[in-house]
């Protein structure tokens, strides 16, 4: 997922010749959107990139998920928050408009008490636009697993994934636990680096492309071991479509959207339809990334786990099981803080990198962060690098996050009783530094609110 800024050139390259086919040829334009193909997704420029993000459905194929006939309420403040301050590098003082142009974003909003009290859109979104997730989707699906578990679906995280795909018998994935999928840890080799023409994630991408039904499986099982199960973090797309993939037989052929739909999406009181890419026409939902829905649909989400998965007073997911999967686990080093790029898992360029991460959600440390390697190396990060200031982000302790790329965020903060939607359109992939940006703007943010 993180990719450094000179790296861009090389990507565009390997990705035309990766996307050489899209999933719909020809693609409508409506109210004047610039819509690229499915083919082009990771080469979009500039003009192109909101149109497309807004309207994934003219080219790939989906599953709705509907909504149903009552709006959970998200009334506006009475005191908005109309005022923030912050600097990432302590010299040069910024605003909201500021942060809203510096980062290329599309869509803001931050709830704090169940209350909106900022609710910004920008490159040509508005309140009904329906915006990709990218891999803020991962942390959905780990969220549906865990509604298996409450209903019995799923009988143990640690259970192995040849229980529910036998088909994964004698592959690398054969005594997997399904929690190890959950931490990106099963051990088993991937390539998510789109410099490489040989890598699985562009291999995958091509089965979307292809529409090719069972295509993803079909790679996952021919992959190789590369550590023992449970002891290495290895960011993975394909770990989550295998989640997905668990679960679907685990629902016994319901589809995820389907799931989604009838316990959270009908009931917690979404005001808009969603929807989610799928493998293959009318085949199994792309688990690892791209659901579709409007602003304030993301906010009702990050509240839905803001409140512990309770709805109108029914848990719809485990004891603990918010608590549980927004924390490295004791047992799992691999998944701790500031080690995830570190030299315990074994990457080839280490660097320090503070989060943790959980079931699919990245975890923020209490602070001090400590170093953030690389901020302000060019070298990594180009024009985007930034001379980082010590911040301390003493309000974002104990939070935790879904992240994107192209800078796609829902950020859960339970001890603010807050939750941020970040919708951006960055001009590359990942970029630490403006991820860095936004810390230091919600930190700022939740100061202002508590005076």
């Amino acid at each position: 997922m993180k990719a450094k800024t000179w790296f861009w050139p090389v990507i565009q390259v390997v990705l035309l010749v990766f996307f050489c086919n899209g999933c719909k040829k020809s693609v409508p334009e409506p109210d004047g959107d610039k819509i690229g193909t499915a083919a082009n997704l990771f080469q979009l420029t500039p003009d192109y990139q909101p149109g497309t993000y807004r309207n994934m459905d003219k080219i790939f194929n989906t599953r709705a998920f509907r909504h149903g006939s009552t709006v959970f309420a998200l009334p506006h403040a009475a005191n908005p928050l109309v005022s923030v301050a912050y600097s990432p590098d302590g010299n040069h003082n910024y605003d909201i408009n500021d942060f809203i142009l510096r980062n290329n974003i599309s869509g803001l909003l931050i709830i704090k008490n169940g209350q909106i009290v900022l609710e910004r859109y920008a490159l040509g979104n508005s309140e009904t636009s329906k915006w990709t997730s990218f891999s803020v989707a991962k942390s959905i699906t780990s969220t549906l697993i865990g509604m298996a578990v409450k209903d019995g679906k799923i009988s143990n995280l640690h259970d192995s994934v040849t229980k529910y795909l036998p088909v994964m018998k004698g592959t690398a994935y054969e005594g997997v636990t399904v929690c190890q999928l959950l931490q990106m840890s099963s051990g088993v080799s991937w390539n998510e680096d789109y410099t490489d023409p040989a890598s699985q994630i562009g291999a995958m991408f091509q089965v979307i492309l292809n529409g090719q039904a069972g295509g993803i499986i079909s790679l996952l099982s021919g992959l190789p071991r590369a550590s023992v199960p449970g002891t290495k973090f290895l960011y993975s797309t394909g770990e989550t479509f295998l989640e997905s993939q668990v679960l679907k037989v685990a629902l016994g052929g319901e589809t995820m959207s389907g799931y989604l739909q009838r316990k959270l999406w009908s009931v917690m009181g979404m005001e808009a339809d969603g929807y989610w890419i799928l493998e293959s026409p009318n085949g199994s939902e792309f688990g690892g990334g791209n659901v579709s829905m409007t602003l304030r649909d993301y906010g009702r989400f990050g509240m839905f786990i803001l409140n512990n998965g309770i709805v109108n007073g029914d848990s719809l997911l485990p004891q603990g099981w918010v608590n549980e999967a927004s924390a490295p686990a004791a047992d799992s080093p691999q998944c701790g803080y500031g080690m995830l790029y570190s030299t315990l898992n074994n990457v080839p360029d280490p660097y320090y990198y503070p989060h943790g991460y959980g079931y699919n959600w990245w975890v923020l440390p209490d602070s001090p962060w400590g170093s953030w390697d690389h901020l302000g190396d060019a070298s990594w990060w180009g024009e985007y690098a930034v001379n980082a200031s010590d911040a301390k982000f003493t309000n974002l302790e104990g939070s935790f996050l879904a992240q994107g790329i192209y800078g796609q965020f829902i950020h859960i903060n339970k001890k603010q009783n807050m939750v941020t939607v970040i919708w951006s359109a960055w001009p590359e992939p990942w970029i630490d530094p403006r991820e860095y940006e936004y810390y230091c703007f919600i930190n700022a943010a939740a100061q202002k609110l508590n005076q």
